[in-house]
């Protein structure tokens, strides 16, 4: 269960974030992916990387579902949420992701992580703003 501050009230995009933490620390893709839209778009981070070189993120379900395969999946993730601001459809969580890659390294991102959603509490856009240069390794 990510962990999280007991004072945050709900809100329908902190909701989804908070459904998007929990099925990435379980490992069920199926609960992930149901949480978008299907025209949703993931940008982790934001702007060109290793993940999206072109820098314009997943777009739609296909590529969403790729980049869990290729970058979630492998891996065991979890969550830290320092400081969570809600407000209209949108959420900016403030923390760290912590991520045990496959062949045991241990990197931690700081960074603020925001949500969309639509009318039917659908992740429309996922935002990670966070920097390479800023990762940190080790337990």
């Amino acid at each position: 269960m990510p962990l999280l501050p007991d004072e945050f009230a709900a809100h329908p995009a902190r909701d989804a974030s908070l459904a998007s933490m929990t099925a990435i620390e379980a490992g069920d893709k199926d609960a992930w992916l149901a949480l978008f839209a299907d025209d949703a778009v993931v940008e982790d981070p934001i702007g060109p990387s290793p993940f999206s070189p072109d820098g314009l993120g997943q777009r739609g379900r296909d590529a969403i579902e790729a980049f869990y395969d290729s970058v979630i999946g492998p891996n065991d993730v979890s969550f830290r949420i320092d400081q969570s601001w809600a407000a209209g459809s949108e959420v900016a969580n403030v923390g760290t992701i912590t991520t045990r890659m496959a062949d045991g390294t241990v990197v931690h991102t700081d960074g603020v992580f925001t949500y969309r959603v639509d009318d039917d509490g659908k992740v429309v856009a996922l935002r990670a703003y966070w920097e390479m240069d800023r990762l940190r390794f080790g337990d």
